[in-house]
């Protein structure tokens, strides 16, 4: 997939937009509850089904513009997503249908967008040419210490981590850890460089991170991030779509991404294993 090192190319072009607007999009990226928090995918499937149809009327009726379209991709996504369990699964069937399916869920509104549309609006802007400045820095260790601090607790006092499959063994852990970095790196590409980016056509910056925060948590509910877990993801989900705005660099979400799904994997190791000891809070 073709990436941009300039800033200037990641704005997408603004489009005859309405408030109405938000009723397909609220529908659209409110289906993934459904589908992935209470797991019921018939209703998920209708509350798409309806939001697109609702689409369709705003465009009909002229107050939007191509906003079927562009919703129709984060739909294509989330029944793409819908077809397989996110439960964590290490073997070599699991992560090659985690691969697959999730790899397909970003590569086909892509090549649909790129190819049938004829637009580029979905891109992955690994560099902006401009380098990372002091508070971009100091951010990058607040997350980390944030992450050292308060996912042990989390983890360990929920029991959420018994989500994730018993890692005791070196090819477990090692299977945890690229399992853990290739999920991770797809969010991004999903939820920021896709969702996120095709809604900001037709809505503020506030809205669209909203809408995408929505699929972004309900996605990470089943993956195993549950109890108390939504206060977790949520500010996370909403901080990465401001982040993205600001720095317009996926290499920097990335790079957060990354260090705190480092951290997660430390603590699931710790909390099946005993190692490493070094939380400071950890039960």
């Amino acid at each position: 997939m073709p990436s941009t090192n300039t800033a200037e190319t990641v704005e997408p072009r603004e489009l005859r937009t309405h408030p109405i607007a938000l009723v397909p999009a609220v529908l659209v990226c409110g289906a993934a509850v459904l589908l992935f928090g209470f797991m019921v995918p018939i209703a998920g499937y209708a509350t798409l089904a309806v939001g697109l149809l609702a689409a369709w009327l705003c465009d009909r009726s002229g107050r939007t513009e191509r906003l079927l379209a562009d919703l129709a991709l984060i739909a294509v996504g989330q029944v793409i997503i819908s077809t397989v369990s996110l439960k964590a699964d290490l073997s070599n069937e699991g992560m090659v249908r985690f691969a697959v399916v999730l790899g397909l869920a970003v590569l086909v509104p892509y090549v649909i967008s790129r190819f049938v549309y004829r637009e580029h609006v979905i891109r992955f802007p690994w560099r902006t040419g401009r380098r990372w400045n002091r508070t971009q820095w100091l951010y990058l260790i607040f997350v980390t210490l944030a992450g050292w601090l308060i996912l042990p607790f989390y983890f360990i006092s929920s029991g959420v981590y018994e989500n994730w499959p018993t890692v005791t063994e070196p090819d477990t852990i090692a299977r945890l850890f690229v399992g853990v970095a290739a999920v991770g790196t797809w969010d991004e590409l999903f939820f920021i460089c896709t969702v996120f980016v095709l809604l900001r056509r037709h809505f503020p910056a506030w809205q669209a991170n909203l809408l995408q925060s929505i699929v972004f948590v309900s996605f990470l509910w089943e993956l195993g991030y549950q109890s108390w877990g939504p206060l977790l993801t949520i500010p996370f989900a909403l901080i990465q779509g401001y982040t993205f705005k600001l720095t317009k660099s996926l290499g920097y979400v990335f790079t957060v991404h990354m260090l705190f799904d480092a951290v997660v994997f430390a603590v699931i190791v710790y909390a099946h294993t005993g190692w490493p000891a070094i939380f400071l809070l950890a039960p």
